[in-house]
């Protein structure tokens, strides 16, 4: 201790032994209550983020993916557009598959007297019932364009051939070839009405056409 006039002067290390005996401060609390803090903080985010979210669903303001597959059938004709193809470029195979005798014959000279390159001339069996089937592969689609046009309403399908051949097989609702002075040659897309028909009525929609039955 030390005096002074009297007075008793307190020294440094008296000064540091009193506050060390009467206040006692747990080493590192200070992190510990910072680190309480940013877990509450993230915690209420959290909360508040999963409130945000369901309010988010339930007014349609978010999407959610479903596992249920969707009912809307999935479209398998081709989008592109194309110009119409001259008919001298175009190698036909032509099938009947109705029971009038010979019609293939008589379908392919009209189709050859156009210009059409006519290779086969056959019978077959489909289980389709419209005005007749149009086949081909990629590269096809072009020409099949243009058949569709001498031959309206027909269905288009593709398969896996990889020329440019086209087959038309001749269903039960033919009745002949367009005019060759109304052949629309403007541009245009393939058509394929069974399409039309699943979307009405699934068990209306025509069997996929059988290749050709050999001779």
């Amino acid at each position: 201790m030390t005096q002074l006039h009297g007075h008793h002067v307190v020294t440094g290390p008296e000064l540091r032994a009193t506050f060390a005996d009467d206040v006692t401060v747990p080493r590192g609390s200070f992190g510990r209550r910072l680190f309480h803090g940013i877990v509450l903080v993230l915690l209420v985010g959290v909360i508040a983020a999963g409130a945000v979210g369901a309010w988010a669903i339930m007014n349609g303001v978010i999407k959610v993916p479903t596992a249920i597959a969707s009912k809307a059938p999935t479209s398998l004709c081709p989008t592109t557009t194309f110009d119409y193809v001259p008919n001298e470029t175009v190698n036909l195979n032509v099938f009947n598959a109705t029971s009038r005798g010979g019609l293939a014959g008589t379908v392919a000279d009209e189709f050859a007297a156009r210009g059409f390159k006519v290779a086969s001339v056959d019978n077959s069996d489909t289980a389709y019932s419209g005005v007749g089937v149009v086949v081909s592969g990629v590269k096809g689609q072009a020409a099949a364009f243009n058949v569709q046009r001498n031959l309206a309403g027909t269905d288009y399908f593709q398969d896996n051939r990889e020329d440019d051949s086209v087959d038309v097989i001749l269903t039960p609702g033919y009745e002949g070839l367009v005019e060759p002075q109304l052949v629309d040659q403007t541009p245009g897309k393939l058509l394929c009405p069974r399409e039309d028909l699943r979307i009405a009525d699934n068990s209306k929609w025509p069997v996929v056409p059988t290749l050709p039955a050999a001779p």
